[in-house]
């Protein structure tokens, strides 16, 4: 039977899962090169039939488990290995021992339960069709990780002809969500996220006197409530965008005018469409007020990830898994997406797949008081890791077995 023992199973792993966590979880790492984490992953699953690969450009593995029973379809799971650039403040004994850098996204959880997933799969590979790739990724906070390793084609598509995966899952954690639920949504799941630069060059002088000056800040000022104004009346409310101003830097003193004004701030959005309107938005707000005052404006787009977009069968697909395993109401359909971003959506626009929720909040929680990912105290129920990687194991299990119903 499909999925037998697979939860009973996981369970038993749960001691190896919780110590890769907290071995990574104590020698967090950043960016696109996170060797110590590398190496983790490597001893962990040294002793299962798999075979890996890496690329020139970061430390992401991708390991291939070939089914016995022959071949078949191919799937990828994908776990993210780096971390953030903030300090731990949740006091618990495997912190973080590297000074300014933390796992408060989860990563290292998803590292353990994507270890596990491999565990368990190898363990049935004489029942397999087909291949599962399981692709542990660095860069995943704003360094495009996932588009690195594709490009290096270590997930399929690349110049040794081997084919892209048919079908490609990931599970991310949610420390204020609660306990074992799992959550997804089909269509836009998560924003694209894009950041801008606006540098206003004014003429400065002395406060007392700012009609011998060019002064910028009024203008940025009027910029900041400008783009505000635009976003409300020139974007369909029912395709949501967010222009948020999140870092403002002008003048020197309290009575001189500033030679610039510079701001910074983030452009999201849940289609293509509008995150091409977005940047268009804030170069013409930008030049308009600017000149408005006879200044000019140096407006500079530096894109983030595109937009997460689930496949609806692949969603279906983890829906019927998760009812499968843990029961009807362990699973939790999203009204609406998530405007945070998510470099996975680099392989969702080169391969049908999903990614889903995992709530870890401590069973018995208010889970809603607890702190969410990206939170210097952020912490996770670890009794929820064999949950997430026989969720990861049964999603590969079902798509090679029966492929998008």
């Amino acid at each position: 039977m499909l999925h037998e023992s697979l939860i009973d199973d996981a369970r038993a792993l749960s001691g190896e899962l919780t110590a890769l966590r907290r071995a990574i979880h104590a020698e967090p790492e950043l960016g696109l090169h996170t060797p110590m984490t590398r190496d983790k992953v490597r001893a962990a699953l040294a002793n299962l039939p798999l075979t890996w690969r890496e690329g020139p450009s970061t430390t992401g593995l991708v390991a291939t488990l070939k089914g016995a029973a022959g071949p078949g379809r191919s799937v990828l799971l994908r776990g993210d290995m780096d971390a953030l650039a903030m300090p731990e403040e949740t006091g618990l004994d495997f912190a973080s021992t590297i000074p300014g850098t933390m796992h408060a996204c989860g990563h290292d959880a998803h590292v353990a339960m994507l270890a596990g997933a491999a565990r368990l799969l190898c363990a049935r590979a004489d029942q397999l069709l087909g291949e599962v790739r399981f692709m542990f990724q660095p860069g995943e906070e704003g360094h495009h990780g996932a588009r690195f390793m594709i490009d290096d084609g270590l997930i399929g598509g690349g110049a040794d002809g081997t084919p892209l995966p048919d079908a490609a899952f990931a599970l991310h954690v949610m420390p204020n969500s609660r306990h074992g639920m799992i959550a997804g949504r089909a269509g836009a799941l998560m924003a694209s996220a894009d950041m801008f630069d606006v540098l206003v060059r004014g003429r400065g002088g002395h406060a007392s006197m700012p009609h011998f000056s060019a002064d910028p800040v009024p203008v940025a000022a009027e910029i900041v409530m400008a783009l505000q104004s635009a976003v409300t009346r020139q974007f369909d409310a029912h395709d949501p965008v967010v222009c948020t101003v999140a870092k403002i830097e002008a003048g020197s003193a309290h009575n001189v005018i500033a030679d610039f004004a510079a701001m910074r701030g983030t452009l999201r959005s849940l289609s293509p469409r509008n995150r091409k309107g977005l940047a268009a938005m804030v170069q013409r707000v930008a030049d308009g007020v600017t000149a408005a005052h006879g200044l000019a404006a140096e407006v500079t787009i530096t894109e983030g990830f595109p937009v997460t977009v689930c496949d609806a069968r692949a969603v279906a697909l983890g829906e019927a898994v998760t009812k499968d395993l843990f029961g009807a109401d362990a699973w939790h359909p999203l009204a609406r997406p998530i405007m945070g971003a998510e470099d996975f959506s680099y392989v969702l626009e080169q391969v049908p797949g999903a990614m889903l929720f995992l709530g870890v909040a401590h069973e018995g929680a208010d889970w809603q008081a607890c702190e969410g990912i990206h939170s210097t105290r952020m912490v996770l129920d670890e009794a929820a890791l064999p949950r997430g990687a026989a969720l990861l194991a049964g999603l590969a299990e079902r798509f090679l077995a029966e492929g998008f119903v």
